[in-house]
């Protein structure tokens, strides 16, 4: 069969705890439209992918039509790209194991590849990012949860059962605070977002010095890196113990995969200094010292939205080609 034209679009969707982006993005990585809704608005999750799937659909046929696309990656959190399922996310109401690909596939018609959240931000780093031009390499993303994605010879390493990467839930306080994984001690419950606002209040409670941080019922790692901004001593420190124990993680990690880089993304990276000079310093007094000094620490250059995006419309040009339409 003589195939005489080729579909030069995708479909990228990065869904995360609060918010779901997706978009329509060409073979050259321009996003033709995009656009996104709470992922809050939808406690069941069947309502949810109904909902996804139609205002897909409204914006593929208000921009060109099915016949332009190809296929579509989605991006989630404790997603496995094995089989297609985001399995017991730790930070969302939808519990147990969810065929969230092939539920997309039945509404859409069209061929679904689910990646875990790290790793097609990875893929999007890779492609379009701060590790274009890496073969070894890893992605760690820093914001309700910890997680990580490991590039090794150019391509991403998922393991026997698609969980490679869980940095997030590797041990860094032995008997520390609890983890929403169950666990007690992991890296999530001191660098996620949880566990910075948690080290902001154990200071607050031990540290009697003033803070723009006391009297507020509610505050986020965004609003502490702006009282670093203004000076606030406490502010500063909450970001100096959240970097000490993030570079005995990303020791470890270095000191286990020896890579060229390692990407830190996600809204707790964008501390910027505040955050990053305290994990340099831990990560070069607890790396293996062959490796010391040889590994580029670096935060992501792309927008966050558009990394999602991009790293799912990367995904989706991977998966092999299906549709009920054309």
């Amino acid at each position: 069969m003589i195939q005489r034209t080729i579909k030069t679009r995708v479909v990228g969707i990065g869904l995360s705890i609060d918010v779901t982006d997706y978009a329509i993005v060409d073979i050259r990585g321009n996003i033709i439209a995009n656009r996104s809704f709470p992922t809050t608005d939808f406690p069941n999750v069947n309502e949810f992918v109904t909902y996804l799937s139609e205002r897909i659909i409204e914006m593929v046929e208000e921009n060109g039509g099915y016949e332009s696309i190809r296929s579509v990656g989605i991006s989630v959190p404790s997603g496995n790209f094995l089989t297609g399922c985001m399995e017991n996310s730790p930070n969302l109401p939808w519990k147990g194991q969810i065929p969230m690909a092939a539920m997309l596939q039945d509404r859409l018609g069209l061929a679904v590849a689910l990646g875990n959240d790290a790793h097609v931000r990875a893929l999007g780093e890779y492609v379009f990012g701060s590790a274009h031009g890496m073969k070894d390499f890893i992605v760690v993303n820093l914001g309700h949860g910890v997680g990580s994605c490991i590039f090794t010879n150019g391509k991403a390493y998922l393991g026997s059962e698609g969980f490679a990467g869980e940095i997030g839930h590797t041990c860094v306080e032995h008997n520390g605070r609890l983890c929403g994984c169950g666990n007690k001690g992991c890296l999530e419950a001191y660098a996620g977002a949880k566990g910075v606002v948690a080290t902001a209040k154990e200071l607050l409670a031990s540290d009697p010095r003033p803070s723009l941080m006391r009297g507020l019922e509610h505050f986020t790692p965004r609003d502490i890196t702006a009282f670093c901004e203004q000076g606030d001593e406490l502010a500063i420190e909450v970001y100096r113990r959240t970097g000490y124990e993030l570079g005995i993680g990303l020791a470890n990690y270095a000191s286990i995969l020896n890579p060229e880089g390692i990407i830190l993304a996600g809204g707790i990276s964008h501390a910027g200094h505040w955050l990053m000079d305290s994990v340099n310093v831990s990560f070069e007094e607890h790396v293996f010292h062959n490796v010391k000094g040889k590994v580029k620490l670096l935060t992501s250059n792309l927008e966050e939205t558009e990394r999602d995006v991009l790293g799912a419309s990367a995904l989706a040009w991977n998966v092999k080609e299906y549709s009920l339409f054309v």
